[in-house]
């Protein structure tokens, strides 16, 4: 058997039905033996880059494996910024690269390169992967196979890679003589957590204004149902970052919204005020808890549950004392103390819940003035676009302002998904993950929000798009430049907005006359009144559409809070001492955020 016919039925039964393919002169082989595999095909992205964000949002929507395909030297290094997106997102992709003939490579001579496209790719991903790998001898192609994708999968899931030179991909191979991989049993770590369990059952009891606090770990643990019970048992208000945002329907009364630098201000002063956080599932990271980390909810008990050992090590280097650090997988955490406590009291919080709630009404989103302005308001796009979507809906963000009000702003209905590469935030992400996930569901319509300068990062993937016929609906917040950086500009450098718009040194197309170009059907959105009609256009149409979203320069997001300010609430200092003082507790000493 030849081995690159080996490995297109090695990713063939691992379910994966699509590859994302670039072809090159060191992986033409892989790409014909996955022509040749019955049950898997390859898609052609027009950059590599996009490739790898396709498969990564392949794997994000299967909750299976993803797949992508490259040649050696530039189509190796143009994976990367795709790669990192899936490594620090902790989703398991596997990507293949060709290189150049063994019998080609400099090895230890010194020099820079020998054979054509010839570039050490294994040193450059090892960083962002949780596995990299040369083929070398192709008697060990199914070991380093199998050991890639159980890893990619196991503990905290990420990505993998394998190079493969090109004489080794036309070896011949026996399959059954080639030696198999055996994982290395997990050791049982239940009866430590039942100990944990106790101890924070202990500090649930005494707390009287919790807060949940729900990361992306609890959809990599696939711990959704768990999740519900514990909700629905301890009636704690629930906190979401913006990798779970879709957990709970925005309704819910339980949820609170998104938190941090760019989150809600109630669900800010519901974090900053609390007694108790629980973290399940998140690393908490410096825009969750804002700058210095040390005045994150520092009048709380915290709880953290997390499946890294090394997250949880971090806290103590940075100064933020967490009161019990669980080192777990969110489901097995959760199943656990679903398990333990079935007979548990909760405390009565039905005041710090009244609390919250008029909070919520205080400081809504969305102001009415919002709606009276003539020109496009991005808050009222999203919460139109929100109530237009319907139940199951998936849609994809890109980064900057656009995911910012998105965010803010969006109100979930039940089982609906919004993804984002959360950590990597890459401009461009939005559309090659949009394609991802329109064959990984079998032409799903999707929602892809992204921005002008994102969609410029991938614009060519507009052309893949309309090769397929994919049921896409791009919406494109066009604000002509960088409005999160012109944010940061006017809160750092006198308004200077160099390099974040058009009189600062971007170009930009007409985009509406570059998607016709490609044969998408288009519309402009540029008037309050006019959004809900051209939304339903767009939705109600079939096949791919084009949406211009225009949206005034000055927009911004509102409120963001700024580097070095910490996530305190907003309420008049004696409003929420008073407050403090009808809970029966300590007032804390803070001061007062800046939030514009």
């Amino acid at each position: 058997m030849k081995l690159s016919d080996y490995v297109a039925d090695f990713l063939a039964r691992q379910g994966i039905r699509h590859v994302f393919a670039v072809s090159g002169g060191a992986s033409v082989h892989l790409i014909q033996s996955l022509e040749d595999m019955p049950g898997i095909t390859f898609i052609c992205p027009q950059h590599e880059q996009a490739g790898a964000m396709a498969a990564d949002a392949y794997a994000r929507v299967t909750g299976n494996i993803g797949a992508a395909i490259t040649t050696s030297g530039p189509g190796a290094t143009n994976l990367l910024s795709g790669v990192c997106s899936a490594y620090y997102d902790s989703i398991p992709v596997i990507y293949i690269t060709g290189q150049v003939s063994t019998f080609r490579q400099k090895g230890d001579t010194g020099v820079r390169q020998i054979g054509f496209q010839e570039t050490d790719t294994v040193p450059i991903f090892t960083p962002v992967t949780k596995y990299a790998v040369q083929i070398d001898d192709p008697t060990r192609i199914r070991y380093e196979l199998e050991k890639a994708c159980y890893l990619a999968k196991a503990g905290r899931p990420g990505p993998v890679y394998i190079d493969i030179p090109d004489n080794i991909q036309r070896e011949d191979i026996e399959p059954d003589e080639l030696d198999k991989y055996t994982p290395e049993l997990r050791p049982d770590t239940i009866s430590v957590l039942i100990n944990e369990i106790a101890t924070c059952v202990d500090l649930i009891k005494n707390a009287r204004r919790p807060i949940l606090i729900l990361g992306w770990g609890i959809r990599l643990a696939k711990a959704e149902k768990e999740i519900l019970k514990f909700i629905e048992k301890s009636g704690f208000p629930v906190v979401p970052t913006w990798a779970v945002a879709d957990i709970l329907p925005s309704d819910h009364p339980q949820y609170v919204g998104t938190f941090g630098t760019h989150g809600t201000r109630y669900a800010n002063f519901a974090v900053q005020n609390a007694d108790l956080i629980l973290s399940i599932g998140s690393r908490l990271d410096t825009k969750a808890t804002g700058s210095p980390i040390t005045t994150f909810a520092r009048g709380a008990k915290k709880i953290v549950v997390d499946i890294d050992p090394c997250e949880l090590g971090k806290f103590e280097r940075f100064g933020l004392r967490i009161d019990l650090l669980i080192n777990a997988d969110a489901c097995e955490f959760l199943r656990t103390f679903n398990t333990q406590v079935v007979e548990m009291e909760m405390p009565d919080i039905s005041g710090w819940v009244k609390q919250i709630t008029l909070w919520k009404k205080k400081y809504p989103i969305c102001q009415q003035e919002y709606y009276k302005q003539e020109t496009v308001n991005p808050y009222v796009f999203v919460k139109t676009l929100s109530r237009e979507l319907c139940e199951k809906d998936v849609i994809f963000t890109d980064t900057g302002c656009c995911l910012a009000w998105m965010m803010q702003a969006f109100d979930f209905k039940a089982n609906q998904r919004l993804y984002h590469d959360w950590n990597n935030t890459c401009m461009g992400w939005a559309l090659p993950a949009s394609i991802g996930a329109c064959f990984a569901l079998d032409g799903k319509p999707i929602t892809c929000v992204t921005g002008d300068g994102s969609l410029q990062m991938n614009i060519q993937e507009l052309s893949t798009v309309m090769k397929h016929e994919l049921p896409i609906k791009i919406f494109l917040i066009n604000n002509n430049g960088y409005s999160m950086i012109r944010q940061t500009q006017d809160q750092w450098l006198e308004s200077r907005y160099l390099a974040s718009c058009v009189e600062g040194g971007l170009a930009f197309p007409d985009f509406v006359k570059v998607a016709k170009a490609y044969g998408f059907k288009t519309a402009t959105i540029s008037k309050n009144r006019d959004i809900r009609k051209h939304i339903q256009e767009v939705l109600e149409s079939e096949g791919p559409f084009f949406c211009n979203v225009n949206i005034g320069t000055e927009h911004r997001v509102v409120p963001q809070v700024k580097f070095g300010r910490p996530n305190e609430d907003l309420e008049p200092l004696l409003e929420r001492q008073e407050f403090l003082k009808n809970m029966i507790v300590k007032p804390l000493d803070v001061s007062l955020a800046d939030d514009s």
